[in-house]
């Protein structure tokens, strides 16, 4: 029987653990500032500090994860949006259409709820708490805490000593 390891307590975390864990959420921000017309240096950006940073503690690992994807399907949709606006540049000489206003009107409602819970997500892990986005907290959760059995004689994800 597959266990969960226990859900790190504020008070056992050190600040920089809290910080790393803020820095999944807000290293974002950074690179939409350098890759605003490449979406993908975003996800290029969150895989990055992910592989960087899961080992340094459950809390930390479980934000860099949440933040890495949620950062897929927004980087997607992104991308679409922007190869779509390159597209009716280069053949529709700017005939835009409705279909494509509506997208980028979802693709603007969707990227600031996104950024609203990645600032929520940041300030709640910065005070050492656990905060789960819908659908990718609870995939997040069950990758980071759960306890797997030996595999081949390796104990696969124990926790940090």
């Amino acid at each position: 029987m597959e266990g969960y390891h226990p859900i790190p307590q504020p008070n056992d975390l050190s600040t920089r653990e809290k910080e790393d864990a803020m820095g999944a959420y807000l290293m974002m921000f950074a690179s939409v500032a350098v890759g605003l017309p490449l979406p993908i240096i975003n996800l290029i950006a969150a895989i990055i500090y992910y592989f960087t940073n899961k080992s340094k503690g459950l809390f930390v690992h479980f934000h860099s994860l949440q933040s890495l994807i949620s950062q897929l399907p927004t980087t997607i949709i992104n991308a679409v949006g922007v190869f779509w606006a390159i597209r009716i540049y280069l053949v529709s000489e700017w005939e835009l259409t409705d279909t494509f206003k509506g997208y980028i009107a979802m693709l603007v409602v969707l990227n600031l709820a996104y950024f609203a819970f990645s600032i929520v997500g940041a300030l709640k892990a910065r005070k050492g708490r656990m905060y789960y986005f819908l659908f990718f907290g609870r995939l997040s959760y069950e990758r980071v805490f759960k306890i797997r059995q030996e595999r081949e004689g390796k104990d696969i994800n124990l926790p940090p000593k």
